[in-house]
């Protein structure tokens, strides 16, 4: 992704922002407080996204970008701790904010729900699907999705057994474009 490319700076935004929005409110933060992180999560990426290298089959982007979020909480929580620790009566708030940079060091956070995953996928969905003539992306639907027989796909669109199976790689080729990181896609 090219940094002052608009169009990819919306398409990861659009997808990867509710990710990283409901990462930062499983920490506890609050909504306000979520979209302040968010924000800064992203500028962070807009900095450093040249930089993203998948050196390891393990590495992806969504390990970084959750790395990133988990700096940016902590960050977030240090500054916080400070101004509450220089407040009267601060000691409560504290704590609960030293409970939030605790949790941020288990890396089960980073996991990714059915539920997010699939929320991953429909957003990338959503975005490629005007890439594509209707009858391909029938085809890829009906063969992915709903798990019809190519036969059938291809007699009730009008085109070959081996167009369904070429429109379903060539779909899911873009989808792995634009979330290669996802497992079982």
């Amino acid at each position: 992704m090219q940094r002052q490319d608009p169009e990819a700076w919306q398409r990861l935004l659009t997808t990867y922002g509710p990710l990283v929005y409901h990462w930062c409110e499983r920490t506890g933060l609050n909504a306000a407080d979520s979209s302040d992180v968010m924000q800064n999560v992203f500028l962070a990426v807009s900095k450093s996204v040249h930089k993203f290298k998948k050196n390891r089959k393990s590495d992806s982007f969504r390990g970084w970008l959750w790395t990133i979020t988990r700096n940016k909480v902590r960050d977030f929580c240090r500054k916080q701790a400070r101004q509450v620790a220089d407040a009267a009566g601060g000691t409560n708030a504290y704590a609960e904010l030293a409970a939030v940079s605790e949790q941020l060091s288990d890396d089960s956070m980073s996991v990714t729900s059915p539920r997010e995953v699939s929320g991953l996928l429909h957003r990338a969905m959503d975005m490629v699907k005007a890439e594509f003539e209707d009858r391909t992306w029938n085809a890829f639907w009906r063969s992915t999705v709903e798990n019809e027989p190519t036969a059938e796909i291809a007699a009730h669109l009008g085109i070959t057994a081996n167009s369904v199976r070429q429109a379903k790689s060539r779909v899911l080729r873009r989808l792995r474009e634009e979330l290669g990181d996802l497992p079982n896609l």
